[in-house]
């Protein structure tokens, strides 16, 4: 089997890479992590990000089966109902989803169930789109959904693992666990060492010049964060102790309520307007919090 064509596209807004992989000899594909772009300070979605992809997938006349989420993005919005509704790809993404969706219900009363996806994948789940066959591995840690797409001698990582000289995703967010993203990781290297591995993020690292997301799992088992054979209880404390010096990404609260819905925005209030829900908590000079709400 030939391998698959990739076509990757990175937005420097949010450092994401969103992907267009297809079958060279049928030309059936998946988009993975598409981005829709959103300004907080004016409410503003645009689509220009997605329209590139879709512009490719044009170009290269690919039948577009799926748009698989790597997992629930914490830092942009996702392309994929726009994606749907132009090709009439179903949307994919982790079982495990329903954990997520559980932590955040109570903030954003969000269903606990399958609701805008198409289809949750559990691990080792497999399906073939044109000639391309893709296994599923969860690989949880930066969320408890997390998984990772893996093509041939390809797999695309989501947020489990940076580029080699940056390191390993966070593991605080709620649902979040270090020492899973260690284990997560070291099944991902426990792949053959010329398996390349294809980021969905890119931050540059002290000294690289140049962005970059497409590395091997050889060069990954010398990441910064693992090299030397880092045990994992060195690891969950690295992590934890570079946790706590992060602040929270940008687009954190939107990003979240409308990624939980498959990309879908909350239904319009009567007016005919999308809001967003900002939960706020109000805290003493002592640091303590003295009223919690949402507005």
């Amino acid at each position: 089997m030939a391998g698959p064509e990739i076509r990757a596209f990175f937005d420097e807004v949010t450092f994401t890479v969103t992907y267009l992989v297809w079958d060279p000899g049928g030309r059936r594909g998946v988009v993975i992590d598409p981005v829709l772009d959103f300004d907080p300070a004016s409410g503003e979605i645009d689509t220009r990000s997605t329209e590139r992809v879709l512009a490719a997938i044009a170009e290269e006349g690919v039948t577009l089966d799926w748009v698989l989420e790597t997992h629930v993005h914490a830092d942009h919005l996702s392309g994929a109902p726009l994606v749907k509704a132009r090709t009439g790809a179903s949307i994919g993404i982790g079982a495990q989803i329903r954990d997520v969706q559980r932590i955040f219900r109570p903030l954003f009363d969000c269903a606990e169930d399958q609701g805008d996806f198409d289809r949750l994948f559990a691990d080792g789940d497999a399906f073939t789109v044109g000639a391309l066959e893709i296994e599923v591995l969860h690989t949880p840690g930066h969320t408890p959904a997390d998984v990772s797409y893996r093509i041939g001698g390809n797999v695309f990582v989501g947020d489990t693992l940076f580029m080699p000289d940056y390191g390993t995703a966070r593991a605080d967010f709620p649902g979040g666990d270090a020492r899973q993203l260690y284990r997560s990781i070291q099944r991902l290297l426990a792949l053959p060492p010329e398996t390349r591995l294809f980021m969905c993020h890119d931050y540059k690292a002290p000294g690289r010049d140049v962005f970059a997301w497409e590395t091997t799992v050889g060069a990954q088992r010398d990441n910064v964060h693992l090299r030397e054979g880092v045990s994992e209880e060195s690891f969950a404390a690295m992590r934890a102790a570079r946790d706590a010096t992060l602040s929270a990404p940008r687009l954190l609260l939107p990003s979240i309520q409308v990624n939980l819905r498959a990309g879908r925005l909350p239904p319009a209030e009567s007016n005919g307007v999308h809001y967003l829900r900002i939960p706020v908590t109000a805290r003493s000079p002592a640091a303590e919090p003295v009223l919690a709400g949402s507005i």
